[in-house]
């Protein structure tokens, strides 16, 4: 596929997988702060098994594409040689908590601006302007000098399959012991329980999963030049970090703005990260429309405004350090079996299941 040409094709299919990820996200409320809630003050783990049926299926899916040579997983950002385990704590924590205070992750905030929620405008805005300020700004200085000092190195890549290799495993067996014992493993715990078997829990979990499966392809495969006719090197057109990417939703933001913002500078082009950003809040905005749930939402008070502005604050600052949010690194990059991801997906949860019951706490005090 020729660079000149391939590049509206990328951004439009880009567009497209987002947009179907957004309608679906809207359909089923699929929200990763709900499935921490749902648990943490009802003990209902229906979204929860939601969110792990998407990790689970994107494992799989993801694997299958790597398998048969449709996409290489080591080009991706997520498995790298440096294991960044301050970064993934750091960043995954404050992320959780920032979304708990913000009444959603960043793929939630992008949905609930379809449906007309002015306070998620806001978030959007100011999670996009910190994450901005954490990769190149004075923020960027400290994650830069500080957190991602505290590393550690994996020769052979830091994901569970390389993990095994060094453990004297073959690297074919490896791979495919991670991919059937976690992606199906996380499926299979999913789908236990029949009760969750309805339609809008399966579509949500299979959907979502299916959607980063789709985006790897788009980015991965459709998006991969051997040989880029300006550099001669390989490359992943379209995108920001000249990888392959998936869905995520917290550089995007950033990205979003920067392009906003210096518009006239011809440098500064429409992305696959912006395209998903741009899909998801159509898709959720399209089906808003169809089922007539669009309405407009603000703040309710000078609380509820202080806690979105922070939330927003620690999201934009959390997915940037640890590079990826609930489904940037909880569900992309958990699909390639990084090992950060997985330390990032549980910072998130256990930081967000602790923020959600010390509001609890502190509600019951003042009653």
């Amino acid at each position: 596929m020729e660079a000149n040409s391939a590049v509206a094709t990328i951004l439009w299919l880009a567009f497209a997988v987002a947009f179907v990820f957004g309608a679906i996200g809207q359909k089923t409320h699929f929200c990763t702060m709900g499935a921490v809630s749902d648990i943490v003050n009802m003990g209902d783990w229906s979204r929860m098994r939601m969110w792990l049926l998407a990790i689970g299926v994107a494992i799989l899916g993801a694997g299958a594409l790597h398998a048969s040579g449709q996409i290489d997983l080591g080009k991706s950002i997520y498995r790298t040689p440096a294991f960044t385990w301050l970064s993934y704590i750091v960043g995954g924590s404050c992320f959780g908590v920032g979304m708990v205070l913000a009444s959603g992750c960043g793929s939630k905030t992008l949905i609930r601006i379809g449906s007309g929620n002015l306070k998620s405008v806001v978030v959007f805005i100011v999670l996009g302007l910190v994450a901005y300020m954490t990769m190149r700004g004075v923020l960027g200085v400290f994650r830069v000098n500080v957190l991602e000092k505290a590393a550690m190195t994996f020769p052979g890549g830091q994901d569970v399959p390389a993990l095994l290799v060094a453990a004297g495993i073959e690297p074919k067996t490896a791979f495919m012991l991670a991919v059937f014992g976690i992606g199906g493993g996380l499926t299979a715990a999913a789908l236990l329980k029949r009760d969750f078997w309805t339609f809008d829990n399966l579509l949500g979990g299979l959907g979502t999963g299916l959607a980063v499966v789709a985006a790897w392809y788009v980015s991965g495969h459709l998006g991969f030049l051997a040989e880029h006719p300006e550099t001669l090197e390989e490359a992943f057109i379209a995108t920001n970090s000249g990888r392959m990417e998936s869905l995520s939703f917290v550089a995007p933001a950033a990205f979003s703005l920067d392009l906003l913002m210096l518009w006239s500078d011809t440098s500064r082009k429409v992305t696959f990260a912006i395209a998903t950003a741009l899909g998801v809040i159509a898709g959720s905005f399209a089906w808003t429309l169809l089922t007539r749930n669009f309405r407009w939402e603000g703040f309710v008070s000078v609380e509820d405004t202080a806690n979105h502005l922070v939330g927003a604050a620690l999201m934009g600052f959390g997915g940037v350090v640890a590079m990826g949010c609930t489904v940037g690194q909880g569900i992309s990059g958990f699909s390639t079996l990084a090992l950060g991801s997985i330390v990032t997906f549980l910072s998130i949860v256990l930081a967000a299941a602790g923020m959600l019951k010390f509001q609890y706490w502190r509600l019951m005090r003042e009653d």
